[in-house]
């Protein structure tokens, strides 16, 4: 859209953090000033902390660095890479294009319009403040063979932030990333298939880098972001083709030893683990003591009665 395309390049603009004065704008844009203003407005919806000063113009609360096609691109290899800065969903875009695509191709955006997380939640997307990524994977061992790949997935974003200088990550069943009991990313795994055929799959990931904090006030639980889990943030472009080149390599990894391979590792990570907590199933609640997961995947709760494991559900600390 042309709309776009003008305030992609009015955010190009304000990347650097210095002052910009709505007169230069226009005439770098070959728009007005009221233009200008106009657009400033939206791009507040979108999330982005833009701030006016009388006789100096336009500035970001802070620099903004800014996905770039060719910097990631540099760092890793990838089959099929799409850059759409304003899309209504990353994971939508690749199940759409699920027959034309090569496996292991991925989606990125700077923003979205309809993010999505499990059970049809609204996942928040401000504009460069987090990392909204999706990767199509054909897997030829069929659809039971993906059980438990989602747990794969975590592990693969846990040791790309640990490899990245995040500290204390930890791994919340089935899908989430957490620091500090808070929620640092969500997974999202759809997948499309025949009984007999092989399953296509398209897995997103949302992670909050530097969530603002209006619009983190819209989150209905507690979350962080990775900026307090670093001592320094890595660049967000080294992020996403550090966590490309993972997500192949364990992906990679799993269709060959399937989820037991993962097991220790996923209990190195697991927030939970030796922790009471509730299982919600539905309206049924399940407390016990957490103790990993078994071979599919499920989780293995402790009660009065032993050892059950469980394969849906939602889990949290006891008495939160």
């Amino acid at each position: 859209m042309k709309e776009h395309a003008t305030r992609l390049a009015l955010i190009q603009q304000l990347s650097d953090g210095t002052f910009h004065s709505g007169e230069v704008l226009g005439e770098l844009l070959g728009i007005s000033r009221a233009a200008i203003s106009k657009h400033i407005k939206t791009l507040q919806t979108w999330g982005l902390d833009i701030y006016r000063v009388q006789g100096k113009g336009y500035c970001l609360a802070e620099k903004l660095e800014l996905l770039d096609c060719d910097k990631i691109l540099a760092q890793v290899k990838c089959p099929h890479l799409s850059l759409i800065p304003v899309i209504d969903s990353t994971n939508q875009h690749l199940l759409d294009r699920v027959g034309q695509l090569p496996s292991g191709a991925v989606c990125l955006a700077e923003y979205q319009q309809a993010g999505r997380g499990r059970r049809g939640r609204q996942w928040l997307s401000p504009f460069g403040s987090n990392l909204y990524l999706s990767m199509y994977w054909r897997l030829d061992a069929g659809m039971a063979a993906a059980m438990g790949l989602s747990l794969v997935v975590g592990i693969a974003i846990a040791d790309t932030l640990t490899a990245l200088g995040a500290q204390d990550i930890k791994l919340k069943w089935p899908n989430d990333l957490y620091f500090q009991d808070k929620k640092l990313a969500g997974i999202l795994t759809e997948m499309t298939g025949q009984a007999g055929d092989a399953a296509h799959l398209v897995i997103g990931m949302g992670l909050n880098i530097a969530m603002p904090t209006k619009e983190g006030s819209e989150i209905d639980q507690a979350w962080t972001n990775l900026a307090d889990a670093c001592d320094t943030l890595p660049s967000r472009n080294v992020l996403a083709a550090t966590l490309v080149e993972r997500l192949h390599t364990t992906l990679t990894e799993y269709e060959v030893c399937g989820l037991e391979g993962f097991i220790t590792r996923w209990n190195e990570y697991d927030n939970f683990l030796n922790r009471p907590v509730k299982l919600l199933i539905g309206e049924r609640v399940v407390e016990g003591i957490a103790r990993g997961i078994d071979k599919q995947g499920g989780l293995l709760l402790e009660t009065e009665q032993g050892i059950t494991p469980y394969i849906g559900g939602e889990i949290s600390l006891r008495g939160c």
